[in-house]
């Protein structure tokens, strides 16, 4: 039977059937968020686990049954018949008591890692929807780790409360009766050790996990530092500061050392705790079974099943303290990721947003307000009206605005007043999928993932075939430098395609776009980190892009520029110049100031 078809199964376990923009902002409730996704198999597993506890307390009644069978006094020939019953029921427990357990096991090993699937998918999703401004005050690599770091810690959560917390209640509760049948006397020594116990072994644990916190971020400082100094191995020798690095090193390794004394040594207290709690318990029960047994008030049997039960109970709690410290653990990780990733998202699709579809490609930004925050508005009022097909250069000095335009049309962030329109259609008024899709973009520092050349074109148009991915990387100009590699199409790039040079990353941004053929093109900064060689080649690939497209190009290199229909010149968030290049440099303004200059490095360079 396929999985979703089992009673045990999740809802459904596509990203569409979860509701990615409100999730749970509280440990506890992030768990039973996801436990209800599977949650057959969770009551499977403490069924199970009940039973199997029930099984395990109910063994030393059992051999508290034949004790009393074999202390009544039993004839050697007809021993096995005696016991026949007391030793059937007391065999059936073992085994029963090893199905359940190893069943509980079983359906554990199958939801773990689809619990861990899910939770993993759903908080990619949730992170995917947040705006540039929260995943560009983030690190990428810290992201990922809360990622991995929740879904671990609602696992072990679980796994903790399902094999060890609720179980060992069930344990407590039903030796507790069980003595009861006996003696009340053993059930009230009983109840009264396990409410001490596990109440100091929780304010034990509660008090422990900052300082096994402490410890673990100790752990993670002296490692990051060894990190970051094997990274900079080569500066250590070219400044002949090898001993300088052991000292710097050496000052946090002791710190992680007083942190490991501080955290070891209270864990070592906490055993020496339940050490001597343990041994209350068996000789407390030993000598009150004693003498009830002694003052005829209990017999054998309850005798046997009584010190039993002892030993059964010491070696379930033996670990309890640590255990209390692993879920305090692993419901701090869940609470530190949810801190981070579950916040609310900035910019969202409002209820109605339409699919957008772009006939022409003309862009309009209507009385533009924008700023960062609490920063000194980028924009007020702003207005530019950019036909269909036309293509258009941003120029100005750094922190005028012209990235921050890009910004808006993208909809990376939200106008705050104003209207940024495409095709007449406000931007707001569209899903952020329909509108991405109808925009190519050339950044200046290429997005590739460390996939294969043909996997990061193809991220173009996922649809298209091999033959359309091989025109794009032709036309793009990439086949000569692709066919010398190795394994060509299927060569990796590289983390962000290190292995590749910025000529290359930008061929291969190149036939993404041509592969996704969208009406809108956007370029900001493409070619400014390229050599004037490969700059004019990628530019003449570019030419052919934009064929038939509208088209901003936001650059630095004005000769970048200079061949388009129209140039935009912003200064401080306003456009203060506008018209093609001979008409910029005919009035004799910013631009032609700003062209004059680059001119004269040009030669200046060119001299020397």
């Amino acid at each position: 039977m396929s999985l979703f078809f089992s009673p045990f199964a999740p809802r459904d376990r596509r990203q569409g059937s979860w509701n990615v923009h409100h999730l749970p902002q509280t440990s506890a409730a992030f768990v039973r968020y996801f436990v209800g996704n599977f949650k057959g198999w969770y009551v499977a597993i403490l069924l199970l686990q009940i039973a199997a506890v029930i099984c395990t307390i109910l063994i030393p009644w059992g051999l508290g049954q034949i004790t009393r069978t074999v202390s009544n006094g039993l004839d050697a020939e007809h021993a096995f018949e005696v016991l026949k019953v007391p030793l059937s029921l007391f065999a059936a427990l073992l085994v029963f008591e090893v199905l359940f357990t190893r069943a509980a096991a079983g359906c554990h090993i199958h939801v773990l890692p689809l619990q861990r699937r899910t939770v993993t998918h759903v908080l990619f999703a949730y992170l995917q929807k947040h705006s540039h401004r929260f995943i560009s005050n983030e690190f990428a690599g810290a992201l990922a780790h809360r990622v991995s770091e929740v879904a671990m810690g609602v696992n072990q959560t679980l796994s903790i409360l399902l094999f060890d917390l609720i179980p060992l209640l069930v344990t407590l509760s039903l030796a507790t009766v069980l003595l009861w049948t006996a003696s009340p006397l053993l059930a009230l020594f009983m109840f009264g050790w396990s409410v001490l116990f596990i109440v100091v072994c929780y304010l034990l644990a509660r008090r422990s996990h900052p300082l096994a916190q402490e410890y673990s971020a100790a752990r993670s400082t002296s490692s990051g530092k060894v990190v970051d100094a094997v990274s900079n191995l080569a500066n250590i020798r070219l400044f002949a500061r090898h001993a300088f690095e052991h000292s710097y090193l050496g000052g946090y390794l002791d710190k992680e050392v007083q942190a490991a004394y501080r955290s070891l040594g209270y864990m070592e207290k906490i055993r020496w705790f339940q050490t001597g709690c343990g041994v209350v318990l068996k000789l407390g029960l030993l000598l009150v079974a004693l003498y009830l047994w002694r003052s005829h008030r209990i017999d054998i049997a309850a005798f046997v099943m009584s010190t039993s039960l002892s030993l059964l109970i010491i070696s379930d709690v033996g670990n309890l303290s640590r255990r209390f410290l692993e879920f305090f653990e692993a419901t701090g990780n869940i609470s530190n990721g949810v801190r981070t990733l579950i916040r609310p998202h900035e910019v969202i699709d409002r209820p109605k947003a339409v699919t957008l579809k772009v006939k022409r490609g003309d862009i309009e930004f209507r009385d533009v307000g924008f700023s960062y925050g609490s920063a000194p508005g980028i924009f007020e009022r702003l207005n530019i009206v950019i036909p269909a097909g036309q293509t258009v250069g941003l120029v100005g000095t750094s922190g005028s605005g012209k990235s921050t335009l890009l910004n808006l049309l993208l909809r990376l962030y939200d106008v705050q007043s104003g209207q940024v329109l495409v095709d007449g259609v406000d931007v707001r008024e569209v899903t952020q999928h329909s509108l991405h899709q109808q925009i190519g973009l050339i950044p200046q520092e290429p997005g590739l993932f460390h996939r294969s050349i043909r996997e990061n074109i193809h991220y173009g148009r996922l649809d298209a075939t091999l033959e359309e991915v091989a025109e794009a990387i032709h036309r793009a100009g990439a086949s000569e430098f692709i066919d010398s590699m190795e394994h060509g199409y299927e060569s990796l790039v590289g983390e962000r395609g290190v292995k590749l040079s910025g000529g290359q990353r930008q061929r291969i941004a190149i036939a993404r776009v041509l592969l996704k053929n969208a009406p809108i093109l956007v370029m900001d900064e493409a070619t400014s980190s390229l050599d004037s060689i490969t700059e004019r080649f990628i530019q003449d690939k570019l030419d052919e892009i934009m064929a038939s497209k509208t088209v901003l190009v936001v650059a630095h290199r004005l000769s970048t520029v200079a061949h388009l229909d129209r140039i935009l010149v912003f200064d401080n968030g306003r456009v203060i110049e506008d018209g093609s290049h001979d008409q910029l440099l005919r009035l004799r303004g910013q631009y032609y100031r700003l062209w004059n200059r680059q001119s004269a490095e040009v030669v200046e360079s060119a001299q020397v």
